[in-house]
């Protein structure tokens, strides 16, 4: 038997019945007492003195997608939303000139604020001319679009005849028809198949993608996370990890029932039939994923009120949906008969609008705890606002766009400034009776450092100091109400709730030492929090150099 005492620390528990420790007492991995009493201890335990250090419950995600960041951590070309043309020109050449001649040049992270610059054959061939040549595949901030070079589109089999997808584009030159490189939402996926099909086998790239994400995670303090679009390759590499002891953290996957932006295949029902083979003590596939918008950069977020008015969609466009209110209500259904839970992908409030409409039949057919997870939820009409509480829908508050920034600034290019504004009213959410669940959305936020996302919900400011000014400062939140977004939080989000997510006589030892009260410091400074270390189950998984 393990036991072990944390001692001499300033403990917070996010558990509301006992909210404040210096220590606790941890057996075989389980909390067993906070503040133990002279009988509940032995006298045999090993003690970690903490010397006074804040401890608090791991922190949790509960929007990932982190096969994507742990593979493009260890082998893709990492650019920067605020880099020019010039820029992401030079840096893919940089790249390419390390790789053999047939390699892919793969990365991500190139500013939507490009998308019209890079829409030309002239760019197109400086693209290929940096590349040397090779095939591209580039994917933007938001990852719903792709730039990709001549030789991907002609290994995609994309030509100037081939149509447009139900729910994408392919950005074509307006004389010749001829692809320019730009592939708006499910246009991209024959590119990201062909990638997929370069690699072959990908297990060891998957398994080693999936431990080095979480090995970046546990830097951050985070013990918990919910991936938002699992394919059948990660659930293989996750549950490979843990049977051999290799998964240390809490992992809650989420099957694609459609795909816009991946190349996922098996997906829909396929996938959802093969889910449970890979359920491990630690891995639970407990959660589906639906598209059921884009996003508003690319105007394919679905709107009640027209975007701005373009060449392309005039001055009524308000989007699209990826689905029918029928179709989407029939997969909550089935998902809520199969006791799984939905992560919903909506940025602009009709499509917000058409998935409580379908919640609200989900209930109506007696499925009243099948978890249902708003995500992103940027946009709300004020009057579906008290709805996500009445039909219990969590907000994942995923990506931090409560704060100006590089995308917020994009939104204001395609919808009224007094309209994006309104984005993100955390606040309201919380005053209803919404559960808010923090995420990062990583990789397409670059860094999955919570401590952003905390500080954002908390000062409505960049925590950057890039981008002047608040967004919607009235929606702020207390230190502490942001920190139970990102632990309990997640953890009850994403059904974990009874295993993890606060220091309780029960649940796993999971927990992260840091260098500061953050309940001491200037809430402008929170972004600046370091993890000294991480623990779960009892063991430490990352301490700082």
């Amino acid at each position: 038997m393990s036991e072990t005492l944390h001692a001499n620390a300033t403990v917070w528990t996010a558990d509301e019945s006992a909210p404040e420790a210096s220590a606790f007492l941890v057996r075989n991995g389980i909390v067993v007492a906070v503040d133990p009493t002279p009988g509940e201890l032995t006298g045999r335990e090993t003690v970690v003195d903490h010397g006074g250090a804040f401890v608090m419950p791991g922190l949790g995600d509960v929007h990932t997608h982190h096969l994507v960041a742990g593979r493009a951590d260890l082998f893709e070309l990492a650019l920067d939303a605020t880099a020019s043309l010039e820029t992401v020109l030079t840096s893919v050449a940089g790249w390419a000139a390390g790789l053999d001649s047939e390699a892919w040049v793969v990365g991500g992270g190139w500013g939507s604020t490009l998308a019209q610059a890079i829409s030309t054959p002239d760019v197109l061939r400086r693209l290929d001319r940096a590349a040397g040549g090779r095939p591209v595949l580039l994917r933007d901030d938001s990852c719903h679009n792709r730039w990709v070079s001549s030789r991907a589109i002609e290994l995609a089999g994309i030509s100037a005849s081939s149509p447009n997808p139900a729910d994408g584009e392919i950005v074509r030159d307006q004389v010749t028809g001829e692809p320019v490189g730009l592939l708006i939402e499910s246009a991209l996926i024959p590119v990201e198949r062909a990638y997929a099909a370069s690699l072959g086998d990908s297990t060891a790239l998957d398994a080693a993608g999936c431990r080095r994400a979480i090995e970046m995670l546990h830097s951050f303090g985070i013990t918990h996370f919910q991936d938002a679009a699992a394919s059948l390759p990660m659930l293989r590499a996750l549950a490979d990890l843990d049977r051999r002891g290799d998964l240390k953290a809490w992992v809650v996957t989420s099957a694609q029932i459609n795909d816009r932006i991946f190349g996922t295949d098996p997906i829909g029902v396929p996938l959802l039939d093969a889910v449970e083979r890979y359920r491990t003590t630690h891995h639970r596939p407990d959660f589906v994923k639906i598209f059921l918008d884009g996003v508003p950069t690319s105007r394919t977020a679905l709107f009640l009120e027209p975007y701005l008015p373009d060449a392309e969609h005039g001055d009524k466009w308000v989007g699209e949906s990826a689905m029918t209110p029928a179709e989407l209500t029939g997969w909550l259904l089935e998902v809520a008969r199969r006791g799984l839970g939905a992560k919903v992908h909506c940025t602009g409030d009709g499509a917000v609008r058409m998935l409580l409409d379908a919640v609200a039949e989900v209930r109506a057919a007696g499925y009243a705890d099948t978890i249902v997870q708003l995500a992103h939820g940027e946009y709300i009409a004020e009057a579906d606002l008290p709805r996500v509480a009445e039909l219990n829908v969590v907000a994942d508050l995923s990506p931090p766009l409560w704060f100006p920034g590089v995308i917020f600034e994009a939104h204001c290019q395609c919808l009224p400034r007094d309209r994006a504004i309104r984005m993100c009213p955390n606040r309201t959410l919380l005053d209803s009776g919404v559960l808010l669940a923090g995420g990062s959305d990583w990789p397409v936020m670059p860094s999955p450092n919570p401590w952003i996302g905390i500080q954002g919900l908390v000062t409505r400011a960049d925590p950057t100091g890039a981008f002047p000014g608040t967004l919607g400062a009235e929606q702020a939140l207390t230190v502490s109400e942001a920190l139970r977004a990102y632990t309990i939080g997640v953890a009850r989000a994403s059904g974990l709730g009874a295993v993890t997510g606060s220091l309780t006589p029960g649940k796993s030892a999971d927990f992260t030492v840091l260098d500061c009260d953050p309940f001491a410091i200037d809430p402008a400074e929170l972004v600046d929090t370091k993890s000294v270390q991480t623990w779960f189950a009892g063991h430490p998984v990352h301490t700082a150099q």
